[in-house]
């Protein structure tokens, strides 16, 4: 029963991290300060929406974008792995978290920035995808929808989560996540140099 579950767990590990919806909290909140009821609920949509959307779309279409461009998955695993990387040393520093610059007022600030890339950015796309080679695609699509799940409950009970564990809890449990998002960008580079000399 364990080994049925496991591609399911071990893509939801990688993903979740990337994602980082607790760390999303705050923006969340500055973003939309003021919004209530519908509107608020109407936000929440559209942010899950585009960024399961554009994760779907890449999970489905990234390979052959891969393959058209001579691209290995090796080649993408070890540029991935150090892009991973590189993004989460750059968030550990102090100061250097995510930043959203919110242009033309809030008529589609469910869609940008928070859609995209505040909850789907470069770091959630690479991940889909080497997980979509790792451990195939219904793994990593189940683990998607699940990650984005947590996401619309985060998003909408945001103020809660604010209440509870505060700025300071969040930038906490940020952390936590860059330090594993650098560790899989590694696991990656790893994997694509391995794959590499086996061929």
């Amino acid at each position: 029963m364990q080994t049925i579950f496991e591609p399911y767990l071990l893509s939801f590990i990688p993903i979740f991290v990337a994602v980082d919806a607790i760390g999303s909290v705050p923006i969340f909140v500055s973003l939309i300060d003021g919004v209530k009821g519908q509107k608020r609920r109407r936000i929440i949509i559209d942010a899950v929406t585009t960024a399961t959307a554009m994760a779907v779309i890449f999970m489905i279409a990234g390979k052959y974008i891969l393959r058209l461009l001579g691209i290995t998955i090796s080649d993408f695993q070890i540029a991935g792995g150090a892009f991973l990387f590189i993004i989460a040393v750059r968030l550990l520093f102090p100061g250097a978290e995510k930043k959203i610059n919110l242009i033309g007022g809030d008529k589609d600030i469910g869609i940008f920035p928070l859609g995209t890339p505040l909850i789907t950015g470069p770091a959630v796309l690479t991940t889909t995808l080497m997980m979509v080679d790792k451990y195939n695609v219904i793994p990593a699509f189940v683990a998607l929808v699940l990650n984005m799940l947590i996401v619309w409950i985060s998003l909408d009970r945001s103020e809660a989560i604010m209440n509870v564990i505060g700025p300071s809890g969040t930038r906490a449990f940020s952390k936590i996540m860059y330090i594993l998002l650098g560790a899989i960008g590694v696991m990656m580079i790893r994997h694509g140099v391995e794959a590499m000399l086996l061929h």
